[in-house]
């Protein structure tokens, strides 16, 4: 594993190769029997044999213990993750203690997981190994029992790993389910999506916008929506559903921009709320016109991504049947209080604002929705 690029070693990164180890290195002790550095002699006889200081391994013998390459070595040491015992005042040379073997060997295994460097050195420090001076190579607190605390970002990591592999792996499927089925499939599917226009009076908005990416979208929604929303309360109180329209595509590489929007009573509260908000939060209140909106309702299950994908799909594909164009940014309108909601409860409506196509006359059965706030 490449665990950094190359760059120029200095005086610290290079280790002199095991064969030309010289006397500070390695000691000829008593009948011929080799020491490693820093194991003290035996005593005259009679007299009490001084304590002995763990020994010390030079990093290519320590790298061959741990399983980690020397250039990892040095990387980790660079990054705070794996300290050596000692370095060498003089030549630079690093110097490990056995007791560290398992704190390299932890570092080891976790970045099998592909988790990055700097989590580890959190794991690290949270179990108690970072500074190579217990039984592990810790310092002796162990944050926790047993190394809880280590072992509780452990599962963070890995539930969120998992989170997004369910994710990629739905996705896959879907993709491949679009590439294989039959024009038929598809037209049945986008049936299992009743569609239907909905007409939206005149609304007055306090808005927040942000480029963001989509796996971003589960976290920004919430917050920005209940930001607006605790405004609403000074600005006239809630008058419609909040919603988020989406200015251009949200995805793993486009990021935006959305706009998260509350419809409230009071244009004059509204503006002075607007112009006492951090530039960096992009709020702004402006009246949105009449709109009609073509819409379909979806479970919270189906707002999870790649299934709402289909629902946008369904819309469009009505759209195009009936002869009805895009009249403005598509948007999910949050209509139920999503935390008490179940997975086959409706939470949300997958909408685009439409104008009649030219040359087009059939007209379908149209809804006019009322200016009502969000369900509690």
């Amino acid at each position: 594993m490449d665990e950094g690029p190359h760059h120029h070693e200095g005086p610290h990164d290079r280790e002199r190769p095991h064969h030309h180890e010289g006397p500070h290195d390695r000691e000829e002790a008593p009948g011929g029997r080799e020491r490693l550095c820093h194991e003290s002699p035996q005593g005259p006889p009679g007299q009490r044999r001084p304590p002995t200081p763990a020994p010390f391994l030079s990093i290519g013998h320590f790298a061959a213990r741990s399983r980690l390459s020397p250039k990892a070595l040095r990387l980790y040491d660079r990054l705070g993750l794996l300290a050596p015992a000692r370095v060498d005042e003089v030549s630079g040379y690093r110097y490990y203690q056995e007791r560290q073997i398992e704190q390299a060997r932890l570092v080891a295994l976790l970045r099998r997981l592909d988790m990055p460097l700097a989590l580890i050195a959190e794991i690290v420090t949270a179990n108690g190994t970072a500074n190579g001076t217990d039984g592990t190579g810790g310092t002796g607190d162990t944050g926790g029992p047993d190394g809880t605390t280590g072992a509780q970002l452990l599962d963070a990591y890995w539930s969120e790993a998992e989170s997004r592999h369910a994710e990629r792996r739905a996705l896959a499927g879907y993709l491949r389910h679009r590439m294989t089925r039959e024009s038929q499939e598809t037209a049945d599917m986008y049936d299992a999506f009743e569609v239907r226009l909905v007409e939206i009076p005149e609304q007055l908005l306090i808005t927040e916008t942000r480029h963001v990416l989509a796996d971003e979208l589960p976290v920004w929604i919430p917050a920005a929506l209940g930001r607006l929303e605790d405004a609403a309360a000074s600005c006239g109180g809630l008058t419609g559903h909040p919603f988020v329209a989406y200015h251009a595509e949200s995805s793993m590489e486009s990021d935006g921009p959305a706009e998260a929007c509350v419809p409230v009573g009071d244009e004059a509260a509204a503006r002075a709320w607007a112009a006492v908000q951090p530039r960096t939060r992009s709020t702004r209140t402006h009246r949105e016109p009449a709109r009609r909106l073509a819409v379909t309702r979806i479970t919270k299950a189906q707002v999870a991504h790649p299934q709402i994908l289909a629902a946008y799909e369904a819309v469009e594909a009505w759209m195009k049947r009936e002869g009805w164009s895009y009249d403005g940014p598509c948007r999910e309108i949050y209509f139920t209080d999503w935390d008490s909601a179940g997975p086959e409860d409706p939470v949300c409506d997958v909408a685009f604002p439409v104008t009649r196509t030219a040359g087009t006359t059939h007209t379908p059965e149209t809804t006019r929705t009322p200016n009502t706030a969000r369900t509690p």
